[in-house]
């Protein structure tokens, strides 16, 4: 027993979008805070820089305007000491004066950061001060990075001391490790934003998609069975678009099963008939009569050639209802209905005239429509008899070509009905009834349309109407000789 193919699996559409909102939410979110994080370490580093320019103007201001009493200053170890006592402490920052390389004075309060502790501080800034200009370097020694301001003292006038140099440093990894608890928020906030755009994402995707799983549903259910079932259509956005063009597809669908259905039906209708009428006969056959097997012989002929007529009718609607039934050429009017009219002349009993004719270029397939009017004009001969009249007219739209027969004509409750599928008539008729339902394939192959009217003085005309996009100008266009033909209605193929 042959077993179902089983369903791959594969990760639903649903949770693609719902992966690929997240992905990108989150690489949204990483870029936003890495691009912060780096601003925000180069602004503090550039802080630390700004505030080291003010401490040195500071220290310049203290040494310049010298002692409250005197305006001087006796010594520069003095001046170091009231520089040292005298500047507004900072976050993560430390002070202190050193005299010849080594630590002499500490602020009278406690800062964040003493200096002290690293040995060999106080000589790496004497060192920095030795050019005896102010310079500003970094302190990476005994396991700290420290950014430090390094300035000599020199008081003119004083008496002369050893090197005197003042010292303020920011310790640079506590700086920036004030940015540890704004970035831990971030990732915080971050995390439970993600979580809040998943499930955002989970939910607008799930509503939005159901109509598509509705959709697979519906096809899965479809069959050749059964073909009623139809998707609901909610709202007016791109997914009930897509349910309503699934809907006029299966009724599509649905039509054309029903028209296979009804072409088996009437073909195996049609091939019964003379299938039993040859039976029959062939039965009573009397095979020692001559006679009687000469006439049994000549009627299963006759019925075997209206089985290939009819078989040979199939093929050809077949063949207009493949994916290029014509092909569109430029097509001259008037050189087109000369053709027609010499080789309808062809057929048997056919008395074919040419009537007024359009002189226009349309895009039509000359084969198709010559094999049109071919159909139309044998119609004529088979149905109307006598005279038949080819001619062509411009009309606003389209070009319309005619035939006109001087039959009887075709009753009015017939005219709806003339072109269906295997309908004929005249219940005497020996046609396959599909040379008028091929007109009509083929001009609505075309876009356009055909039609029966009654014609004036008896008969009737068939009109033939192809699209033409170029200009009507009544005086040139040429009329049929039955006049204007007052609209029919025009019956869909069932």
């Amino acid at each position: 027993m042959e077993q179902a193919p089983r369903r791959r699996l594969a990760v639903s559409v649903r949770t693609r979008i719902v992966a690929a909102i997240t992905l990108v939410a989150a690489l949204g979110l990483l870029s936003v805070g890495v691009t912060v994080y780096f601003v925000e370490r180069e602004a503090n580093l550039q802080g630390i820089e700004d505030r080291l320019r003010d401490n040195l103007d500071s220290a310049r201001y203290i040494v310049e305007t010298g002692d409250n009493d005197s305006g001087t200053w006796a010594s520069a170890e003095e001046a170091l000491r009231q520089v040292v006592q005298r500047m507004s402490p900072d976050d993560n920052t430390g002070a202190l004066g050193i005299m010849d390389g080594a630590a002499r004075f500490s602020p009278g309060i406690r800062l964040d950061l003493d200096l002290t502790t690293s040995p060999g501080f106080a000589a790496a800034a004497a060192e920095a001060a030795a050019t005896g200009v102010p310079a500003v370097r970094t302190y990476a020694e005994d396991g700290v990075r420290w950014r430090y301001l390094a300035v000599p003292i020199v008081i003119q006038g004083a008496e002369p001391a050893e090197d005197v140099v003042f010292a303020l440093a920011y310790d640079v990894d506590a700086e920036l490790s004030e940015m540890d608890g704004p970035a831990r928020a971030y990732l915080l906030a971050s995390a439970i934003a993600l979580l809040i755009i998943t499930a955002v994402a989970a939910i607008v995707s799930t509503r939005l998609l159901r109509p598509l799983r509705r959709m697979r549903e519906t096809a899965e259910r479809v069959s050749a069975q059964s073909l009623s079932e139809r998707l609901p259509i909610d709202g007016e956005d791109d997914v009930s678009e897509l349910a309503a063009t699934m809907n006029a597809m299966l009724d599509r669908l649905d039509e054309a099963l029903d028209s296979q259905r009804r072409l088996l039906s009437d073909v195996g209708h049609e091939l019964k008939t003379p299938i039993t009428i040859v039976r029959g006969h062939l039965e009573v056959m009397d095979a020692a009569d001559v006679a009687d097997v000469e006439s049994s012989r000549d009627l299963a002929v006759d019925e075997l050639d209206r089985m290939h007529n009819l078989v040979r009718d199939l093929a050809n609607a077949a063949s207009l209802h493949g994916p290029r039934p014509v092909a569109l050429v430029p097509v001259d009017t008037s050189d087109l209905l000369s053709l027609v009219v010499r080789k309808a002349g062809a057929i048997a009993g056919a008395s074919v005239s040419a009537g007024p004719a359009a002189d226009v270029v349309l895009d039509a397939d000359p084969e198709r429509l010559t094999q049109a009017l071919l159909q139309l004009v044998q119609n004529a001969v088979t149905h109307g008899g006598g005279e038949v009249i080819v001619g062509s007219r411009v009309v606003p739209g389209a070009v319309e070509f005619w035939v006109r027969d001087h039959g009887p004509g075709v009753p009015d409750h017939q005219k709806p009905l003339v072109f269906d599928r295997f309908h004929r008539g005249d219940a005497e008729s020996h046609g396959s009834g599909l040379g008028l339902n091929i007109v009509q394939v083929i001009a609505r192959a075309h876009g356009g349309t055909a039609s029966v009217v009654d014609a004036a003085g008896g008969g009737a005309v068939f009109l033939l109407s192809i699209p033409y996009d170029g200009a009507y100008d009544a005086s040139t266009s040429m009329a049929a000789p039955v006049g204007p033909p007052p609209p029919v209605p025009v019956t869909e193929e069932r």
